[in-house]
């Protein structure tokens, strides 16, 4: 079931992109593939372990860096080669002016939970190297980034996703629990989201 599940991840994502052309559908199929196969696969990890912190000093480190996602992403913009159609891509995905709030909302204050239960707690591994969570927490957003932004590009978002993958599941292994994972994974969806809004809208 460990290998079925992002697989069905990563189909939920590419269906309701590419399918449904939908930003909502994408998501909420996403966070529905993976609470129906941890429903099925009932990992033995308490979902107290999504509060639970040992040493506070790792919440506002993880915070304080993966806010610099958003901040990174607000001085590249420029460079990073954004298609010029982008505002017109994500509208046709149901984002618009109106409904953004509602869906930066909901993907900053729930997705952080369910993607770390899944990807560190779940998928993850008590390895200080580079783990396969890592990278196929990685890869999906690949499909997010396609046709909006230069290839370069995504393969430097994949990077940048791998490492912050690889750091919050050694948070996770030190700190033994997910709370500072997921506030850190708060910051960074919330800054980016914010900047992508700002520049789309």
């Amino acid at each position: 079931m460990k290998w079925i599940a992002p697989a069905l991840a990563y189909f939920a994502v590419g269906f309701g992109l590419f399918a449904m052309h939908s930003a909502w559908g994408a998501l909420l199929g996403f966070h529905t593939a993976i609470i129906l196969s941890l429903s099925i696969a009932k990992p033995d990890i308490p979902i107290s372990v999504l509060l639970k912190n040992k040493n506070v000093v790792w919440i506002p480190l993880s915070i304080l860096i993966c806010s610099g996602s958003g901040v990174t992403l607000y001085f590249l913009w420029d460079d990073l080669g954004f298609a010029n159609d982008l505002p017109q891509q994500i509208e046709a995905l149901g984002l618009k002016a109106s409904t953004w709030p509602m869906f930066i909302t909901y993907f900053a204050l729930v997705n952080p939970f369910v993607e770390e239960y899944f990807w560190r707690g779940y998928l993850g591994d008590n390895t200080k190297s580079l783990h396969s969570s890592d990278l196929l927490y990685a890869g999906f957003h690949a499909l997010i980034l396609i046709d909006k932004v230069q290839t370069t590009s995504i393969l430097f978002a994949l990077a940048a996703l791998v490492a912050a993958g690889w750091f919050w599941r050694q948070v996770r292994r030190v700190d033994e629990g997910l709370l500072a994972p997921v506030l850190g994974h708060m910051a960074a969806d919330l800054t980016i989201l914010i900047i992508v809004y700002k520049a789309v809208t």
